[in-house]
C-alpha cells in the first residue's frame, strides 16, 4: 500500500533526475510491480509525476518517472483566467473563493456562512472531520498558519494535524514564511522532529487562496467578508466555507499548487534567514 513517506520518497528520488522503475525499486527496496502500481497512483490520483515508456511493446522497454512542474494548470478558457488571477495576486483580500465555487456543478459542493466574530467560533468540528477525512497527502494554502493556534473545548487544531502526522499523511504547506508567523512555521515543522520523519513540507509564497486539499478528491475553501462601514452593504464579519468534492476542480487546484510549490522557497532556508535578522 502506498503511505505518505513512500510517495515523499519516491517524488524526491525523481526530483534530482528521471529515474527508471528499477532505480525506483532499489532505492526503496520494493519489487518493480509494487513500484509501477505506486507511479500509477502518484500519476493519476496525486498528479505530481509523470512517466513516460520508451521502447513500448519491446522486451528492452524502459519507463521511466519524473517530476511534475506543471506549466499550465487549466484545461479551460475559464480555469485558465482564473488560474492567472490566483498567480498574479498576493492577499486574501484580493481573490474571492466563490469564483471557484460557482462553477462547481451544484451535486458537487456545498457553502456554509457563519456570522461569527473571529474563526474559533466556527464550526470547527466539521473542519476536523474534513482533515481527518485526509488518507495520505493534505496540501494547504495558508497564510501564516495561524490556524493551527484554534481551539475550542476539546478541539485542537495542533493536536488534529499531528495526528495526520502520526498516521503517515504527507502534508504540503503554502504560506508566508516571514517574522509574523515563525513561530507558528517552527511549531509545525517540529512534527518532523517529534516523529523522526519529513512528511511536512513548508514553502514560502504569498497567494491569495486560504484551503486545503484533501488527496486531490476534495477542496475545502474559506473567504472571510469583513464590514464595509457603508449603507445596505454588509454590517458584519461573516465567514464563508466552500467544500468542493468534484474532481475536475480539485485537480485543477491541486496543479496549481504543485506549480507555486515547486518554485517556492523551502521555510528551512527562509527562517536561517529570519533568525540571523533577530538575534
Amino acid at each position: 500500500m502506498l503511505d505518505g513517506q513512500t510517495m515523499q520518497k519516491i517524488e524526491k528520488f525523481v526530483s534530482v533526475e528521471p529515474r527508471s522503475i528499477n532505480e525506483i525499486s532499489e532505492y526503496i527496496q520494493k519489487n518493480w510491480r509494487t513500484v509501477d502500481r505506486y507511479l500509477k497512483e502518484m500519476e493519476e490520483e496525486y498528479g505530481n509525476i509523470m512517466t513516460k515508456t520508451f521502447r513500448g511493446g519491446t522486451r528492452g522497454a524502459l519507463k521511466v518517472a519524473y517530476i511534475l512542474n506543471p506549466e499550465r494548470a487549466s484545461s479551460t478558457k475559464l480555469q485558465e483566467e482564473l488560474e492567472n488571477e490566483i498567480l498574479r495576486q498576493k492577499r486574501k483580500e484580493e481573490f474571492s473563493a466563490f469564483d471557484i465555487f460557482q462553477h462547481v456543478p451544484e451535486k458537487n459542493k456545498v457553502a456554509i456562512v457563519e456570522d461569527e466574530i473571529s474563526e474559533k467560533g466556527t464550526n470547527l468540528k466539521e473542519l476536523i472531520q474534513i482533515l481527518n477525512s485526509t488518507k495520505k497527502e493534505l496540501k494547504l494554502f495558508s497564510g501564516n498558519l495561524s490556524w493551527i493556534n484554534l481551539k475550542k473545548g476539546d478541539i485542537d487544531l495542533f493536536n488534529t494535524l499531528e495526528e495526520l502526522v502520526k498516521r503517515g499523511v504527507r502534508v504540503k504547506v503554502l504560506c508566508r514564511v516571514d517574522l509574523s508567523g515563525i513561530e507558528n512555521i517552527k511549531k509545525v515543522l517540529s512534527l518532523n522532529y517529534k516523529y523522526g520523519n519529513e512528511l511536512i513540507e513548508i514553502r514560502h509564497r504569498e497567494h491569495p487562496i486560504r484551503a486545503f486539499v484533501v488527496d486531490n478528491s476534495s477542496i475545502r475553501l474559506k473567504e472571510i467578508r469583513e464590514p464595509t462601514g457603508k449603507i445596505k452593504e454588509l454590517d458584519r464579519k461573516i465567514f464563508i466555507f466552500y467544500t468542493i468534492k468534484d474532481k475536475e476542480w480539485t485537480e485543477w487546484l491541486s496543479k496549481i499548487f504543485i506549480k507555486l510549490f515547486n518554485t517556492s522557497v523551502g521555510a528551512e532556508k527562509r527562517l536561517a534567514e529570519l533568525e540571523k535578522i533577530v538575534k
